[in-house]
């Protein structure tokens, strides 16, 4: 059943972006021959008057066609004037980011909904998963209450940085380098207090309260959850605000690691955030929320990308067209959008790459 909900949630994402493309293109009076969710080879299709509504068989997008996006093709005298090409440019942007756009207001609400109306979970003091690979693997269990670390007690969120307090020699930390000194660890199990000698390890992808800095030392576990807590309004929204630009910074970066080898290791594709959404479901429906608002924000930005095939690269030559002040040769749009779709593929390679070496390794770290 996860696998179905996750499927649904994706496809819903797909349908909102490529129904903004396509309702912007009937508003503005342009020719749309083809709506399809998913790509061909085509299993069923429907013409509802000039427009061929489609499903395709691979799951992995969608399309929307217009008349006319290639400014060099011959086009008969009844479709030529609601041809893409034969709009002005401000149509034609329009158009365009009207599938970002609705994936951006998409994930705002659904990041509003989700503070607001859900609420993010309270933390307990219990610990939760443990991962494969990490100092806690082994010698925690879930169900241990944690107490105290170095003999000091506090919150969850204070314990967590007091582990990260035991700091890496190294500088600039690498990936898995361990603390120079070991965190002592007690817990509660079955009713006995037992302490242990955890040596943190540095994880450069662990979220932290400073962005510009993301990465701090961990023993491999997380709390269990505890009781959701909706925020009021007025707090949701700054909460909701907040992360919105965080995660659009975090997707602006994206092209930024692939030069940076620990970093191009965070990149992850359509097969990670596809299992990350079928764990969360299988952990707790609630938070599937959040993380489709995620997805939703993170399509929207990529897409945005000034580089062909993406939407962003056609904003951006019919821009240049409005600049310059005449049409840019279809020609030299195509040149440039090989080296787009390259960047586009090598995203893609580098992020499936990825969600295998996690799959057969680590897992996803859902929690």
């Amino acid at each position: 059943m996860s696998w179905l909900l996750a499927f649904i949630g994706f496809a819903l994402l797909v349908i909102l972006h490529e129904l903004g493309h396509f309702t912007a293109a009937k508003a503005v009076g342009m020719r749309v021959e083809k709506f399809s969710l998913f790509f061909p080879p085509t299993l069923l299709k429907k013409r509802v008057g000039e427009t061929e509504y489609a499903l395709g068989a691979i799951p992995a997008g969608g399309y929307v066609k217009i008349t006319g996006m290639n400014p060099d093709e011959d086009l008969p005298d009844e479709v030529r004037t609601q041809a893409y090409y034969s709009q002005p440019v401000w149509k034609r942007i329009v158009v365009i980011a009207a599938g970002p756009a609705v994936n951006l207001v998409l994930a705002f609400l659904l990041l509003l909904v989700f503070f607001w109306a859900i609420g993010p979970e309270t933390g307990s003091k219990s610990v939760g998963t443990i991962e494969r690979g990490y100092p806690a693997a082994g010698v925690l269990q879930p169900g241990d209450r944690l107490v105290a670390v170095d003999g000091h007690r506090g919150t969850p969120t204070k314990l967590s940085e007091r582990i990260a307090s035991h700091k890496c020699p190294e500088t600039p930390p690498r990936r898995g380098c361990k603390a120079a000194t070991p965190a002592a660890v007690t817990v509660v199990r079955d009713g006995h207090k037992r302490t242990f000698e955890l040596t943190p390890i540095y994880d450069p992808r662990a979220p932290t309260s400073d962005p510009d800095n993301p990465g701090r030392m961990r023993l491999g576990f997380s709390y269990a959850p505890g009781p959701r807590d909706p925020l009021p309004l007025g707090t949701a929204l700054d909460l909701t605000t907040d992360r919105f630009w965080f995660i659009t910074k975090a997707t602006l970066e994206l092209p930024a690691r692939l030069i940076d080898p620990e970093k191009r290791e965070e990149i992850s594709g359509v097969v990670g955030s596809y299992e990350v959404t079928r764990q969360t479901i299988l952990n707790d429906i609630a938070d599937t929320v959040g993380i489709l608002a995620i997805i939703s924000l993170s399509l929207a930005i990529v897409n945005l990308f000034p580089f062909l095939p993406l939407d962003g690269g056609h904003i951006f030559w019919a821009i240049v067209e409005k600049v310059r002040r005449k049409p840019v040769p279809f020609s030299v749009m195509e040149r440039a959008g090989v080296v787009g779709f390259m960047l586009v593929i090598l995203i893609f390679l580098v992020g499936l790459s990825n969600d295998i070496d996690r799959l057969s390794g680590e897992g996803f770290r859902v929690r």
